[in-house]
């Protein structure tokens, strides 16, 4: 595998229904070598920092394969950054991936921590009322990874992937389980067992909390 592309996003907005809203998923490519920070990209809008950004979704990538199906897809060729991820990498199949696994670029780190859940925003970008339900139903949905180690990257440099070895889920099993109403201890614990993102952490323990106080 290899980086093809760097994307940034300016703050935007754009019309949700009855009301406007400011998002930073229009993202473009950029040229030369990236710092690649704990917290991202610098300059790179997040602007709904309930659910993006932050240590354990530093980053978001997105993969040549799952593009290759989308254009297939939707009949229709697609640019780096159409689904607002900063960094696009031929050859990448989100769901081939289990969380905790590292992906090396150059000097650079990251480890997979989650899915990406599609909203709203997304949808309105894509300008489709459906896109929700149609990327949920292709389970492709993109990884979201914390830094391990910081560096500078480019496009064009090689990727290597380290499959970790400790107590992990799939990224499709959590993208799935995302969407289950009716969660098994079992299930709670496994997932917490993995190195999982702060927010589906925080969300997964006050399930549990809740099913142990039945």
């Amino acid at each position: 595998m290899k980086l093809l592309s760097i994307n940034i996003g300016k703050e935007r907005q754009q019309q949700r229904k009855d009301y406007v809203e400011t998002t930073g998923i229009y993202k473009m490519p950029v040229e030369g070598a990236v710092e690649i920070t704990s917290l991202g990209i610098a300059g790179d809008a997040v602007c709904d920092t309930k659910n993006h950004g932050g240590p354990d979704q530093a980053l978001y990538l997105y993969g040549g394969a799952d593009y290759a199906w989308w254009e297939q897809e939707l009949g229709q060729r697609l640019a780096p950054g159409t689904f607002g991820e900063n960094l696009t990498i031929s050859g990448l199949e989100s769901t081939a991936f289990n969380v905790g696994d590292t992906l090396h670029i150059g000097e650079v780190i990251l480890q997979v921590t989650a899915p990406r859940i599609p909203c709203g925003t997304f949808a309105t970008r894509m300008g489709d009322p459906q896109w929700v339900k149609k990327f949920r139903a292709a389970e492709r949905p993109g990884l979201y990874v914390r830094v391990i180690r910081e560096g500078v990257i480019k496009a064009g440099d090689a990727i290597t992937v380290e499959k970790y070895t400790g107590k992990t889920i799939s990224i499709l099993e959590m993208y799935r389980g995302h969407y289950l109403k009716d969660k098994s201890e079992e299930f709670l614990r496994r997932h917490l067992d993995a190195p999982i993102s702060i927010r589906a952490r925080r969300d997964l323990e006050e399930e549990l909390k809740g099913y142990l106080t039945r």
